[in-house]
């Protein structure tokens, strides 16, 4: 039994959560995060005035620890492996916890880009530029081969977060159960960022 407003707020924001990593917010009736949450419709609507208002709420939560952590790692000081090894960790692991959100990215992305970099990371994106100067730097050490930043950058992040994106096609061609997907993605963590670390060292 809940007991106070705080209690059921967080009650219905897990039952949501658990829902739309499920089925998606497209997926997701709010009669469905109701009975999840083990309360009445009306009280529902009474703490969130529909499914758009608590999903960005579940999105926002899902989110606020990954952005500035993708922020303050791309700009930091570090050698270029290690920083493709946390900022792919960072990405998988976001996507694992939180598999709405790279299909709720996809779907906004194209529709309000500014309000959705505001909503992700207060309006500033991370330093990619920065990121893109150090990739250049080693290129030129010859510690790497040749690439051009953007296509390194773009192999990180779509490594990371497509499989998210393209797992119902996946499961049904491959014949492959959630818990099978959800392992293969746990092997990713190591398997990306070293994937891509052998596609450029010398």
């Amino acid at each position: 039994m809940v007991k106070n407003n705080i209690d059921t707020e967080q009650v219905i924001h897990n039952a949501a959560k658990k829902l739309f990593s499920a089925k998606g917010k497209d997926g997701t009736a709010m009669q469905e995060i109701a009975d999840e949450a083990g309360i009445n419709k009306a009280l529902l609507h009474y703490y969130f005035r529909n499914k758009d208002k608590l999903f960005e709420e579940v999105f926002l939560d899902a989110v606020k620890k990954f952005s500035p952590f993708l922020k303050s790692t791309i700009s930091e000081e570090m050698p270029l492996f290690q920083k493709i090894n946390l900022i792919s960790e960072a990405y998988i692991k976001m996507a694992i916890e939180h598999p709405f959100v790279p299909v709720f990215i996809l779907s906004e992305v194209n529709k309000q880009p500014e309000l959705l970099i505001q909503k992700m990371f207060n309006g500033e994106l991370p330093n990619f530029p920065v990121f893109a100067k150090q990739i250049e730097a080693e290129i030129e050490k010859g510690t790497i081969k040749p690439i051009q930043p953007q296509q390194l950058i773009l192999n990180i992040i779509s490594l990371s977060i497509f499989p998210f994106v393209f797992k119902p096609i996946f499961l049904i061609g491959m014949k492959k159960t959630k818990k099978e997907f959800n392992q293969l993605m746990q092997d990713r963590i190591q398997l990306v960022p070293q994937f891509i670390i052998d596609s450029i060292k010398k």
